[in-house]
């Protein structure tokens, strides 16, 4: 068997995370997560809030990575992964109370990320949360010269990637039906945003 995936960036920042997510998702059940990569996030996540279902979703390259962390953890609140590509494949009929996702908007191709938004608008129940963890710029501009560095490197990788503006995402969310309820401060220049299903 392959060595189970790991992300140091992961372990570095999901208590951060958590510490904002938790009061969101306090009074939520059904989360679903879009692009959990390694799966490490999904099983911290869940173990710190057990009354959440936590599902896991990626391509199907990802899957056994993600099965291997559930596995090991062997919690009651973490299905097997979904294999879901947000602009190709068909999302989940039932509806969610969130739907999560770190460090994917940029990763993504803009279209992507905007079949990602429509389908999140569709797929969430009323008053049901949209979650982005990642670094985003603000009218244009970086927030730090890391983040410039990093879009660049993003870039290089891959021309359709990089790092969203703010508000080409909250106009995204507003078409979807969503408002914006926060935009969170992270460490190491990254935010969280959250948006409200009306």
């Amino acid at each position: 068997m392959n060595p189970k995936p790991y992300s140091e960036s992961c372990d570095q920042n999901r208590d951060p995370i958590l510490k904002v997510i938790q009061p969101l998702l306090k009074d939520k059940k059904h989360v679903l997560e879009i692009g959990s990569g390694t799966g490490q996030h999904a099983v911290y996540f869940a173990q710190k809030m057990p009354h959440l279902t936590w599902q896991t979703s990626d391509q199907e390259a990802y899957h056994a990575g993600i099965l291997q962390w559930l596995q090991d953890a062997d919690l009651d609140n973490t299905p097997a992964p979904i294999k879901l590509n947000v602009s190709t494949d068909n999302w989940p009929e039932q509806k969610f109370d969130a739907i999560f996702s770190a460090n994917a908007v940029h990763i993504m191709s803009w279209q992507n990320v905007v079949d990602f938004i429509q389908h999140a608008g569709k797929r969430l129940a009323p008053g049901g949360l949209l979650i982005l963890y990642g670094p985003f710029n603000y009218h244009g501009a970086y927030t730090s010269e890391s983040n410039a560095r990093f879009d660049l490197w993003l870039k290089e990788r891959d021309p359709e990637s990089g790092i969203r503006d703010f508000e080409a995402m909250d106009q995204l969310a507003n078409k979807a039906g969503l408002q914006l309820l926060g935009d969170y401060e992270m460490p190491a220049n990254n935010r969280i945003l959250c948006w409200k299903k009306q």
